[in-house]
């Protein structure tokens, strides 16, 4: 995959990680009082996580060639941070 490539598939992944957050949003809605405030907890980690994604994707896209890779790497790991937390959401409210 090349640079542009991988920039247009982190920019999906941005999409994406804000439709799961809103989705969760709405889920919470209809969620009993006192699973409302495990899905706040819950829900406050994916935002900072998604902030994190975000900041990854900024450096992402003004990477020079020589910290490509490195920033590839931080925005990879991010991504599967995110994606970690996201499992764990399901799985208490599923």
């Amino acid at each position: 995959m090349n640079k542009e490539e991988f920039k247009a598939k982190a920019n999906q992944t941005i999409d994406e990680v804000s439709a799961k957050i809103n989705e969760l949003k709405a889920k919470r809605e209809s969620a009993s009082d006192d699973a409302k405030s495990k899905y706040d907890k819950a829900l406050k980690d994916l935002e900072s996580k998604k902030s994190d994604l975000e900041n990854r994707y900024a450096d992402l896209k003004n990477a020079s060639e020589d910290k490509w890779e490195e920033t590839k790497d931080a925005f990879s790991s991010a991504s599967d941070s995110f994606k970690d937390g996201l499992s764990k959401i399901t799985s208490l409210f599923s």
